[in-house]
């Protein structure tokens, strides 16, 4: 199980784009709305979400966290103590744990990237304490994925279909949608 977390001003192309992506795979993914389902876009996309801070078990069967980006979307995700709680789980668990754009800060702010190599949208790499700033769009260092922006969110999307299921799922993912590499 996957959860990706959605907060008022969060960014669309990078939340839906890896769930997209996730579900071609055959990876069970959650949308889970922090502060109620209807969860509005930083561009007034309203999506519904599929369940509820306190539906979000977290269990054995978590296998990773997405955080978007988007503001002030990350900002709503850094002071949810159901976030919080979900990337400490992650971390504990040594699940996968991805953040794209902005929400990459709030990792970060954790100290959960102290040692690690990641990226983020730029300004924000004062907030990746501890890391090394990649100059990579997208990034893998152990069970972190990091990724710049909005441009790279199939990028993104497909470096998780690829840790959560292989390589070759990603590659034929990546074909199907005429993506370029």
């Amino acid at each position: 199980m996957v959860y990706c977390y959605l907060a008022n001003g969060f960014e669309e192309i990078e939340a839906l784009a890896p769930v997209d992506l996730l579900r071609r795979a055959g990876v069970e993914v959650k949308t889970v709305g922090v502060g109620g389902t209807v969860v509005t876009g930083s561009h007034g996309i309203p999506v519904t979400a599929d369940l509820t801070e306190a539906q979000a078990l977290l269990t054995n069967a978590l296998d990773a966290v997405i955080l978007p980006g988007g503001m002030p979307g990350t900002l709503h995700l850094e002071a949810s103590a159901s976030v919080q709680a979900a990337l400490d789980f992650a971390n504990a668990n040594g699940r996968l744990i991805c953040a794209i754009c902005a929400a990459p800060s709030v990792l970060g702010h954790k100290g959960l990237l102290k040692g690690r190599e990641a990226i983020c949208f730029p300004g924000f790499e004062k907030d990746l304490i501890g890391a090394t700033v990649s100059k990579k769009a997208v990034v893998k260092d152990g069970n972190f994925i990091t990724a710049k922006g909005a441009g790279v969110a199939v990028d993104f999307g497909l470096a998780i279909v690829a840790a959560l299921r292989d390589p070759a799922t990603a590659n034929k993912i990546r074909a199907a949608i005429q993506c370029q590499s």
